[in-house]
């Protein structure tokens, strides 16, 4: 079995002296990735004003504040130029898919990740190697304490190259929506590859 990824904050290289941006609102469930990447790494959390997440104010954030690490959409770091933010020496991008203009410009002379993960899987469900040049980025292998399936009808794994659909599974998924049995149900099923009663995340 292939190795799992390490969790974002061995990936990414952030430690004791590294600078972390809480670009996410609150309400937002990549908000907690920020903030327990920081902790964990008895990094500092850089918090901004609510005018300070917007165009060219992160830009100047970035730069006053020192900050080294964040995590960013696609979208949003495809507005920015590399260069303003010299210090940003680890990317991490998700929420949607990374085009390659986009790993071209950035994934130069700092450390870029892709990550995926729907809020059902608390936050990072699957990590990629560093990406370089101009690729597709891919959701790469799942962290430590998910697991991933690529399955077809009768929740069989299907060949490599074969599309099917990806269920998660592991310490992370959720128990299900909050009075919501039917779509608890449709949306969380039995796990026949884990310990009696788990479930996965579809």
């Amino acid at each position: 079995a292939r190795q799992p990824r390490p969790v974002p904050q061995e990936a990414l290289g952030v430690d004791g002296g590294s600078r972390v941006l809480q670009f996410a609102s609150l309400s937002f469930d990549a908000s907690a990735g920020e903030l327990v990447m920081t902790l964990l790494a008895g990094a500092t959390l850089v918090v901004p004003r609510p005018e300070q997440v917007v165009g060219d104010a992160v830009v100047r954030l970035i730069a006053d504040e020192g900050v080294t690490h964040a995590m960013l959409p696609p979208a949003f770091v495809a507005t920015l130029d590399p260069e303003s933010v010299p210090t940003l020496r680890g990317l991490i991008t998700g929420g949607e898919a990374c085009p390659p203009e986009v790993t071209a410009r950035w994934s130069s002379g700092r450390t870029m990740l892709n990550a995926y993960g729907p809020t059902e899987s608390t936050v990072c469900a699957t990590l990629s190697s560093p990406l370089t040049g101009a690729v597709s980025a891919p959701i790469g292998r799942p962290v430590t304490g998910t697991r991933a399936y690529v399955l077809g009808s009768g929740l069989r794994p299907v060949p490599a190259g074969v599309m099917g659909e990806l269920y998660l599974a592991g310490d992370g998924v959720a128990r299900g929506y909050l009075n919501r049995p039917g779509l608890t149900a449709e949306r969380f099923v039995a796990c026949p590859f884990g310990e009696p009663g788990e479930r996965m995340y579809r």
